[in-house]
């Protein structure tokens, strides 16, 4: 595009052209919920300013795919997947979306989801909604996506955009990016704004970058990482953020200390996926990184009390959204009610008992939500911020995911490995990036560091991206 051998209307053009052969057809990806029908006529405008004034910056002409519980205050719906929010067009952009049109991205559409952010039902697939039907995997479309932010994963590693925008509450960026073999970038919470999103918990939710390569997922999170003072967690935002993408180099990781955390969700339940960390081990040694190994973290007890803290907030933050809104229904309880009355289609799978529970739950005053929280996050944030300092570590590294397995309406998902808990608990940062791969099936590995750690951890996973070169296109394209 800077040379004129391109512009933004001929990429949009390429994209719309290949969601209607991959995704509408051919495998039928379902990544994508919904086109913008104003995206050709927005890229001519960015062209046209290009040729008169230049371009804004690097995003200028490019297209954005957005989770669809994110608000845009345009002809798109957003609808978190749930035919209750069908109709539902937001009256303006969420503050990141105004950042996106500022930084000249073209929002290409909205992406499939795990219905609800995959706050529903104990028995749900990931990558499932009543509105957009089971999104695929593009390396094998029998397995599974992952969840939450499904459509987003898949638009980018599939190739049906340039950029996507997830949400996690605990790994719906990180699950999704490393099964479907990209690089996505769990902020720090209050990094990046949480305004005009379907929420689960304020305390653990927040908006994510998602792309092929590392550079390009910094280049977003530049976009995205503002603070947005009407956001409680941007109280610790640093205000100034470095531009992420800027002076990445290939011998980032001279030097680096990295630890390998080996307690983790399945830890050493599959000796392929401890294959491919050990290989990636050796890779960051090889690269002048030093390693510590073994780093263990004691979680025991953060999980239930994660559970309860989302149960709680799901209930405040979700009723909190809907009555700020121009949405029919005002109430998770209203939410309820609608999906029992329309059972046929929103129940096919599964059904609301996590979403029922939550409707159960009291106010955020409850001594048995503030316990719940304050144990949670002294676990999280005590344990990485122990061993940070214990072995003077830059980060840590475990494996994001085990590989796909085959999507089961009957029985559900079927989780091996993950390490997200530890970053999303403590609200820390978190990046995964393509390592290996188990019968032609991506396996990713994570870069957890602290608060605001962003810079260096995009560094490091820079460094490890450059030296493994491991992720391979899926659908037979090349990169």
């Amino acid at each position: 595009m800077q040379r004129g051998e391109t512009t933004s209307r001929e990429l949009v053009r390429y994209y719309l052209d290949r969601i209607e052969a991959l995704d509408r057809n051919g495998p039928e990806l379902r990544a994508i919920i919904e086109l913008n029908p104003d995206a050709l006529e927005i890229a001519d405008a960015l062209d046209e300013e290009r040729r008169r004034s230049g371009p804004r910056g690097p995003l200028h002409g490019i297209p954005v795919v957005l989770k669809a519980n994110i608000d845009t205050g345009d002809r798109m719906k957003t609808s978190a997947g749930s035919l209750a929010l069908a109709t539902h067009q937001a009256p303006d952009d969420a503050f990141l979306v105004q950042r996106l049109r500022e930084q000249g991205a073209v929002i290409l559409g909205k992406a499939n989801l795990s219905e609800w952010a995959n706050f529903r039902s104990t028995h749900s697939s990931s990558g499932w909604s009543s509105l957009g039907g089971q999104t695929r995997n593009p390396y094998e479309p029998q397995r599974n996506p992952c969840g939450s932010s499904s459509g987003s994963a898949v638009a980018v590693s599939a190739n049906l955009t340039v950029l996507a925008i997830g949400t996690e509450t605990d790994g719906s960026i990180i699950c999704p990016a490393s099964i479907n073999g990209i690089v996505g970038i769990k902020p720090t919470v209050g990094l990046v704004s949480r305004d005009g999103i379907i929420p689960i918990a304020h305390s653990q939710d927040t908006a994510g970058p998602m792309a092929r390569t590392v550079r390009d997922a910094a280049l977003l999170l530049t976009a995205l990482a503002a603070r947005d003072p009407a956001d409680p967690a941007a109280e610790t935002h640093p205000g100034r953020v470095p531009d992420y993408a800027a002076d990445l180099r290939e011998d980032a990781l001279s030097g680096k200390r990295i630890g390998v955390l080996r307690t983790y969700s399945g830890a050493g339940r599959d000796a392929r996926v401890d294959a491919i960390l050990d290989d990636s081990i050796v890779q960051l040694a090889a690269n002048g990184a030093d390693i510590v190994d073994p780093v263990e973290i004691d979680t025991e007890g953060m999980g239930d009390a994660e559970y309860e803290v989302l149960l709680y907030e799901f209930k405040e933050d979700l009723n909190s959204y809907l009555r700020s809104s121009n949405a029919a229904l005002q109430s998770l309880e209203a939410i309820i009610a609608f999906n029992t009355e329309h059972a046929g289609a929103v129940m096919l799978f599964f059904g609301q008992d996590i979403m029922e529970l939550a409707e159960s739950k009291g106010p955020l005053t409850d001594a048995a939500y503030l316990e719940a929280l304050e144990l949670s996050r002294r676990i999280a944030r005590d344990g990485i911020d122990t061993a940070l300092k214990t072995h003077n570590l830059d980060a840590l590294i475990a494996p994001s995911n085990g590989p796909a397995w085959m999507t089961d309406h009957v029985n559900s998902d079927h989780f091996s490995v993950g390490s997200s808990s530890l970053a999303a608990v403590s609200g820390y940062a978190n990046i995964t990036v393509p390592a290996g791969f188990i019968f032609g099936l991506p396996i990713g590995v994570s870069f957890i560091g602290p608060a605001y750690s962003e810079r260096q951890l995009i560094e490091i996973a820079y460094g490890f991206e450059q030296a493994s070169k491991a992720r391979r296109a899926p659908l037979g394209d090349a990169e």
